[in-house]
């Protein structure tokens, strides 16, 4: 079970082939509940580093406390109790009740949605709670008691490979051709129906690399929250600008140098970035000084990847 939800939480928002590797050096390090119960929540979003929706991490740590305290360590065994977990959700209560406990319940993900949209011609938004529960409903009246796990996984496989999600469908090669309404009308990418999601919002921004190299730990609440980052504020600063800005904070700039515009798509905003490397002759307030080991200790947003990479390219 613990190896389930493990992958099942990473899978969330993330591609199989780029989850592997993360789960493999995830499950070498914190192998049960109670190694994930009791690790620092640094080296716990340093195991993240690079999967995003840091959340699904620390909701993790939060279940594995709650199951030691409340299950003795043990991974609960019914469909109520696994559910009842921090970050836990219909879907992955059913995959792991389903593949590890045989418990008759629907696993369904994005994969499901679009099958069962299909199948029945369903004009639902499946992005709405409702189509969601009536799909969950439908599944659960059908679904084997006998052969619950390997029904849902036949399902989002299905969804995965044939009943794909961008393109055509493979209908010639789909066990449920002659089951399918969509199929059958001729309609098959009329479905699902999702209504357009909103434009993500642009924010402009400047990171500064302070020599040495400055960073922070962000708020333990919102965007990134709890990693660690290089100084950066709204707007693209010129290089007059940086100047004042570091002067304002206190700091005698000796060089400053553009080092290149990066971008970062989060789901509901986009981070265009300009960069400077700052080498001034104090240390900037607020901010610690770390070495490329110490930094390299530490969980950082993807969004900085382009700017640590010129910094060890520049042998930082």
């Amino acid at each position: 079970a613990y190896r389930v939800w493990i992958s099942e939480i990473m899978l969330q928002q993330t591609r199989v082939e780029a989850v592997k590797p993360y789960y493999e050096r995830f499950l070498s390090e914190l192998p049960d509940v109670s190694a994930l119960a009791s690790v620092e929540e640094d080296r716990l979003l340093k195991l993240w580093e690079g999967l995003g929706y840091y959340n699904r991490a620390r909701n993790l740590k939060a279940a594995a406390c709650q199951i030691m305290e409340q299950y003795g360590g043990r991974f609960p065994s019914s469909y109520e109790e696994i559910r009842s977990l921090k970050g836990i959700g219909n879907y992955t209560a059913g995959a792991i009740g389903s593949f590890v406990y045989h418990i008759p319940k629907p696993a369904v993900d994005g994969n499901v949605l679009r099958v069962v949209s299909r199948l029945t011609a369903d004009e639902g938004d499946i992005k709405t709670a409702a189509v969601r529960s009536k799909v969950e409903e439908l599944i659960e009246e059908i679904i084997p008691k006998d052969a619950p796990g390997d029904f849902n996984q036949g399902l989002i496989e299905l969804g995965a490979i044939v009943c794909v999600p961008n393109g055509e469908p493979k209908c010639a090669a789909c066990p449920l051709e002659a089951l399918c309404k969509a199929h059958k009308e001729g309609r098959e990418m009329d479905f699902p129906v999702k209504k357009k999601a909103k434009a993500r919002r642009i924010e402009k921004r400047t990171v500064f690399i302070f020599k040495r190299i400055a960073i922070r730990k962000r708020p333990a609440k919102g965007l990134l929250a709890g990693l660690y980052e290089f100084p950066n504020v709204e707007g693209h600063l010129r290089t007059e600008e940086v100047i004042g800005y570091a002067q304002t904070a206190g700091l005698t700039p000796v060089r400053v140098k553009r080092i290149g515009t990066a971008k970062h798509i989060f789901s509901h905003v986009e981070w265009h970035m300009r960069g400077y490397i700052v080498r001034c002759k104090e240390k900037l307030p607020g901010y610690v000084w770390v070495t490329r080991a110490e930094r390299e200790a530490l969980a950082m947003p993807t969004a900085f990847r382009y700017y640590r990479k010129k910094l060890e390219e520049m042998g930082y």
